[in-house]
Parts: structure tokens; sequence; C-alpha cells
């Protein structure tokens, strides 16, 4: 038990970030370099958050960590590695030279409690929001103000992307040393208000390849996978900026399902083949195209509500090394994405919202929950059309989505400044559960 209250105690939010560009296969496995660029969506942290806590005394014997209340071992060396590296950038800089109000900090070991407000390992990014989050509290805690997408990267590579709001490139790098491999923001989250992002629940089970395995032995095997990154991801990783710097939510929207779709390909061309998606993703799949086919079929075409200024020319993809993307594009407005999980992230505009969220009832009928099915930001209900239902089709799978999560684009990491919100005591030991 410590004597002294801690000598240094701050806790921060981070969150979870949906890559729309995957990156799947690291080129390093310590230094985690992966083997191609990655863009993603930062989601707000009202509704998905890692809230971390961290303290360091002269009284604590041991670094040691607790993760949504049960204490892991600290040795793991994905955490070691975090913390080697921060200590590291905060010696570097006490040796050039800047004052350091905490002289003897760096010899004083760390307390570090984190929590999710939503499902740890089920295909919710849960490691990047944990890992981002763990890498901006340290640096606070250890005064180190340089670039943390190093540091958050060592413990998860999605995670540099967390460190940013609004809308995220992971710029792979070409060094070996990966000091080039980096999280850089191409847009912040003002930027594109009328977007709105759908968690569709279909599994909160802890997934049963995980992702360091699976794209281990996707690089070891998937020649598919290979050619993606070299050949294909370049030049997706351009459009897909283009798309979010002009507000093209027919162009993004039609990439986000390709590319994922892509990735899910280079899962079952790795061998032994790997499968993330359940039945019921496939189902949402369907409900995805068989929404937008209809309003395709209804609206002749017209461009969603408020589209962005690249909307009315995004007939066609301009460049040529787009593979498989220069046919006209459907009428989009609705977009699926899936990452290493069964769980759906919806994208779409604030105006198609609601009757999609009606289109997911009556797919996908609660089955006790009907009052806690919606979570998150507020929906209001609406009747869907007869010609809607009958365009749905298939028969309805109740319980298949266990709920939804409705938020947007967020802001990167926050300092919490109420002393109330610590996860730690005075004793540098987790508070009792409220």
């Amino acid at each position: 038990m410590a004597s002294e209250e801690p000598v240094e105690v701050v806790t921060c939010t981070a969150p979870v970030n949906i890559a729309v560009i995957k990156y799947w296969g690291k080129r390093d496995e310590e230094l985690i370099l992966p083997i191609n660029s990655s863009l993603s969506v930062t989601l707000h942290q009202d509704q998905l958050k890692t809230t971390t806590t961290a303290a360091i005394s002269r009284d604590f014997t041991e670094d040691r960590i607790w993760l949504n209340g049960r204490e892991e071992d600290v040795g793991q060396p994905r955490l070691q590695a975090c913390l080697r590296e921060i200590r590291r950038l905060a010696r570097k800089r006490r040796s050039d030279g800047h004052e350091d109000p905490l002289p003897l900090s760096l010899s004083y070991k760390v307390h570090v409690a984190s929590v999710n407000n939503f499902p740890t390992a089920a295909g919710l990014a849960s490691s990047a929001a944990g890992y981002a989050c763990l890498a901006y509290t340290l640096a606070r805690v250890y005064g180190v103000e340089s670039d943390l997408s190093e540091v958050a990267r060592r413990g998860s590579g999605s995670a540099c992307r967390s460190l940013y709001g609004g809308f995220v490139e992971w710029q792979m790098g070409q060094r070996a040393d990966g000091k080039d491999s980096v999280a850089r923001q191409v847009a912040p989250e003002s930027h594109w208000p009328e977007l709105r992002v759908l968690i569709l629940v279909v599994s909160t089970e802890r997934k049963p390849t995980g992702s360091t395995a699976g794209m281990q032995t996707s690089v070891e095997t998937s020649a598919l996978l290979r050619f993606r990154a070299e050949a294909l991801v370049p030049a997706r990783m351009a459009e897909m900026s283009r798309c979010v710097r002009e507000r093209d939510f027919q162009a993004f929207g039609q990439l986000t399902m390709k590319d994922s779709n892509q990735f899910h390909a280079t899962c079952l061309d790795t061998f032994p083949p790997i499968s993330y998606l359940s039945d019921t993703s496939r189902r949402v799949i369907r409900l995805v195209h068989c929404f937008n086919a209809h309003h395709g079929r209804t609206k002749a075409g017209a461009g969603p509500g408020r589209p962005g200024p690249g909307a009315g020319r995004a007939g066609a993809s301009r460049s040529p090394l787009l593979w498989g993307l220069q046919l006209p594009l459907a009428r989009v407005l609705v977009a699926y994405t899936f990452d290493a999980g069964a769980n759906a992230v919806i994208f779409t505009l604030d105006d198609t919202v609601a009757e999609f969220v009606a289109a997911v009832r009556h797919s996908f009928p609660p089955e006790l929950n009907g009052d806690k099915f919606l979570k998150g930001l507020p929906v209001e209900p609406v009747p869907l059309s007869d010609e809607l239902k009958a365009a749905l089709g298939a028969d309805p799978t109740p319980g298949g989505i266990k709920y939804i999560i409705a938020t947007q684009v967020g802001p990167g990491p926050q300092v919490l400044d109420d002393p109330g919100a610590h996860l730690l005591g005075p004793d540098g030991l987790p508070k009792p559960a409220a």
C-alpha cells in the first residue's frame, strides 16, 4: 500500500477508429510496421471510448496494470514496448535540456487502470482505443510532447490512428526503423457534419482468430494480400482521401464496401482460411445492397441529402489504377465495412439514418430488448414503405443484431481534468466499482 499521494495522476480518454481502407499485414512484427497504408474514421467518444488513468509514485514497487477491473500481466511484450518507448522519449526530452517538473519520475513505477465502455476484443477496435489511450496518458504523466505514433503503434498498429480525431491516415513508411510510419489527420471531425455511423453489434464474443495471428498467417500464405498491398492500396488511399476532402459520399461509400470485401477476401485466401464474417454479417451486406438498389430504382439516381461537392461527378472514378472501380457507381445511401470480426459498421448521411435503422429492425427484429436496441445518438422511429419491405425480401432473423450504437465522427484523445474521473485512488489502486 502506498503511504503517500501519487506524485502525478492523469486520466485521459481515447476513441475507437474504423478503417475504411484496411490495414492487414506487417512487414516488421516487432516494430509493428504495416505492408500498406490505411485510412480510418475516428468515432465519437460520447458513445465509444477507452478511459485510462496512470499514476507514478516513489512508493510503487512495480509497474502494474488493470483492464476493466482485472489485473493483467504487465510483462506482456506490447505493453512493455509502450512503456519502454515512452520512458525513452522522456529521457530524451530531459537530455535535450527541457525542465523536468518531476526530476525523479523516470525511476518511479507506474500504475495504470483502463476501462472500455464497449465489448473488448469483439471486433470493435478495442485494442486501438486502449493503446492510443495508454500512450496519450503515459505521455502526459511523463511530460512527453513528441509524436506518439510510434508509442501507440508498438501496442497495436491501428492505435496510432486513434491519436487524432476526424479522418486519419496511417502512412506505412519506407524506413526500416519505422520512423516514417506515422499517423496524420486528413480532415478534422468538423469536416463532414452530416456523416453518421451505425455499429450493428452481431456478437460480443471474443473472436476465434485474433488479428495478430490472423494477419501474420495472411502475410505468409496469401498472394492476394501482397497484390492488394502493392498494386491496389496506393491508388485507393488517394481516392479515399479525395472522397473525404470533397465529401463525396457516393464514391466514399462504394470504395468503403469494396475495400472491406477485399480485406475479407484476403482472409479467405489465407491458408488455412480465416473467416471473420458470420451468417448475420452476410445478411447485413445483403440488406445494404437491397436498400441501396431500392433507392436507386425509386429515386432514379438523384444524389443523397446534402451531398458533398464531389457527389455530382461520382458517376465514374477518375483514377485508371482503381481496379474494378471504372464502372458507373450504383446509388449509395448506406455503406458497410467489417473489421476482423462479425460486427458491421455502417456509414450513411444523417437524413438516411432513421429509415435504415427501421430496415434493420424489420430484418432483425429485436428479441426482448426492444427499448434498448438502439444506443447512442437518438434516432426518430419512421415507418418503412411496403415497397421497401418487399425489396428487403428475406425472412426476418429475430435477434440476429443484438443492438445498434448510433454515433458520428469525433475528436481525438482528451485529458479529463476532474479528479473524480480518476480510476485509481490515492493509494494507487483501482477505486471500488460504484
